[in-house]
């Protein structure tokens, strides 16, 4: 078995729990506006699959348009201030929804403007965020550091669908997104007060801008490196059906099953208590099968997941509906969790630190790109063809995940790799 720190170590590290705990908030409130903005577009401007394709698609154009120049670029600069400044710009931005509604000014277009905008921030945030965890914690712990991380997630996860389908139903969806708000000024304090890391000079700082040279560097090391070049592009093809998936679930829900938006909530949350179940999990699996087997095997629960979301029926009351619908989210996000921290952790190790953020928004970039597409087209095929239809083709291609990368030398990864090829 691998040597490595326990998930319960990880907290006595200097900074760790305030860098913990401002990310956990933080996703608190971005369950919370993920589900009230799609319960906007379908209940609120009466759009269509369609139109949740496209709001989603908006809020990820800018990993494809901007993911490579952004990850060169926060590699020229220290990570903190990144960090707070992005937690900050997305809370007053997302003050203008609401305000945006009330004035009755509000449509589809002007909510993916805003989207979009907020795209900008998140993807400089996550360049930020994913580069300054191997700074804060040592080698050995960060397959436990991001399982804490996403333990946090999926609490959020949780809870945060939940009171969203509350507030949603009590107040509106455009007000229930002030809650991301308050989240974000959190997040931002928790780390200015809680986290001291003196954090290095980037090598590149004092170096002229050369974006190209810089990319391609990173495009380099992530295409040509032997296990995370597969790791890569098995999860660009989970992230294409997931959108479709993504896309496809609340209209589904709400209009082709008639639950409301609280049995939405109640369905989204099992997914989160899956989740915290898979983080659990996580350490364990990855130690004991190593990062290639761990992850291949979470991968293989995603069709399952999305089957049993396939077979919930339209009739035969609404509490069967919503069980089908929370045992399929349920395994989904166990396989989430489970894998999530076994990539991520991974992908850190073996990744020297002056390209952690090209190397994160490559593989994110083109992640996120795959929603620009895969959403959208998850809609078409709903509105074309019916919500059920989508969700089998979205478990189809969840299929194809898991076999092709058993097939690449990635089922050989393990937590002691270093970027060096070597092991500790």
């Amino acid at each position: 078995m691998e040597s490595a720190v326990r998930p319960a170590d990880v907290f006595c590290l200097p900074g760790y729990l305030a860098f913990w705990t401002a990310s956990t908030v933080s996703a608190f409130g971005s369950y919370i506006t993920g589900l009230a903005l799609q319960v906007l577009v379908v209940v609120t401007l009466k759009g269509t699959a369609t139109d949740v394709g496209l709001l989603n698609a908006a809020r990820w154009l800018p990993y494809l348009l901007l993911g490579l120049v952004v990850g060169a670029m926060v590699d020229r600069y220290r990570r903190m201030p990144i960090l707070v400044a992005t937690d900050i710009a997305r809370a007053v931005l997302l003050v203008a929804i609401p305000a945006l509604w009330l004035l009755g000014w509000l449509s589809l277009p002007v909510l993916m403007g805003f989207v979009g905008a907020f795209g900008v921030l998140t993807l400089l945030n996550d360049a930020a965020s994913q580069s300054f965890v191997p700074r804060l914690v040592p080698g050995p712990a960060l397959l436990a550091a991001n399982a804490r991380l996403d333990q946090g997630g999926t609490v959020a996860q949780t809870s945060g669908p939940l009171l969203a389908g509350v507030l949603v139903t009590l107040a509106g969806a455009p007000l229930a997104v002030l809650i991301d708000t308050a989240s974000y000024l959190v997040s931002a304090a928790m780390l200015v007060i809680g986290v001291r890391v003196a954090e290095p000079k980037p090598a590149a700082s004092g170096r002229r801008l050369d974006l190209g040279r810089e990319i391609g560097e990173g495009l380099r090391w992530v295409y040509r490196h032997p296990t995370l070049a597969p790791l890569a592009l098995s999860i660009h093809g989970w992230f294409f059906f997931n959108s479709m998936l993504g896309t496809v679930f609340t209209p589904f829900v709400l209009v082709g099953l008639r639950l409301r938006p609280f049995e939405l909530g109640v369905a989204l949350a099992a997914a989160g208590v899956g989740g915290f179940g898979g983080t659990l999990a996580a350490t364990r699996l990855g130690l004991r099968w190593g990062a290639g087997w761990a992850v291949i095997g979470c991968h293989a629960l995603t069709p399952l997941a999305c089957a049993i979301i396939a077979l919930a029926p339209a009739t035969g009351g609404h509490a069967l509906a919503v069980a089908m619908l929370a045992a399929g989210q349920g395994v989904y996000g166990f396989a989430m969790g489970a894998e999530n921290p076994n990539s991520l952790g991974y992908r850190q190790a073996v990744t020297p630190d002056a390209l952690q953020s090209r190397m994160n928004t490559t593989m994110r970039s083109l992640n996120r790109a795959m929603i620009v597409v895969g959403a959208p087209i998850g809609g078409l095929i709903a509105d074309g063809i019916g919500y059920r239809a989508a969700l089998w083709i979205a478990a189809a291609g969840f299929l194809l995940v898991p076999a092709l990368l058993a097939a690449t030398p990635f089922r050989h990864a393990r937590h002691g790799d270093t970027p060096t090829g070597t092991t500790r």
